[in-house]
């Protein structure tokens, strides 16, 4: 499945490019997701979802490649549930240029998920992936406003919990309207039946 999102960060394309040098402060910034190492272009990392009642958790790695003169990071991941039998491998362009209200980032993600969420059509996910990119960016762009931290360096092993991001809550508006017209049917034909009895009692 392919999935393409587009979104604007306020600083010019060079500030821009040097913080997605910086691993350490971006991947905090996704929603759910929670950096235990990094390794040169080689990171671990966990991800916590919830669809409704039901929780799931993923443990992955990935790496990480820049073309300089495209100003652009490609991202291999992979990763599996953690309590479950699901699995999630992804590879992430972000392209980024310059723009009237500062840098564009374009991301394309290439995705191939399996398990519970897999039941999910390309609507509801690209619903879900517009509303993280839109955190993400919300997030992001608090991070252009502070300072640099000390290097990007993260602990051998975090110890922080990553908190689950609700899928569900995403995937509601998209469930109701995919919903909308079978509930129509559905309703129409009550009251069909009603109005079909109600002339027989009355014979």
């Amino acid at each position: 499945m392919q999935l393409d999102h587009t979104f604007t960060v306020p600083a010019d394309p060079d500030e821009a490019w040097k913080l997605f040098h910086d691993l350490a402060r971006v991947a905090p910034c996704m929603p759910g997701a929670v950096l235990d190492t990094l390794d040169g272009d080689a990171f671990t990392g966990r991800v916590k979802v919830r669809i409704g009642a039901v929780q799931m958790s993923y443990r992955g790695e990935g790496t990480v490649t820049r073309d300089e003169a495209a100003r652009s990071m490609h991202l291999a991941l992979s990763g599996s549930e953690t309590r479950g039998s699901g699995t999630a491998s992804a590879t992430v362009t972000a392209t980024l240029a310059a723009g009237p209200d500062g840098t564009r980032v374009h991301v394309r993600t290439d995705l191939d998920i399996t398990g519970r969420p897999a039941q999910f059509g390309r609507g509801i996910m690209t619903e879900v992936g517009d509303r993280l990119v839109r955190q993400f960016a919300d997030r992001l762009e608090g991070v252009l406003r502070e300072r640099p931290g000390s290097g990007g360096q993260v602990p051998a092993a975090s110890a922080a919990e990553p908190e689950a991001v609700d899928l569900g809550a995403a995937a509601l508006p998209v469930l109701l309207r995919k919903a909308a017209v079978p509930t129509a049917a559905v309703l129409l034909a009550v009251v069909l039946v009603g109005v079909v009895r109600r002339r027989s009692r009355g014979r």
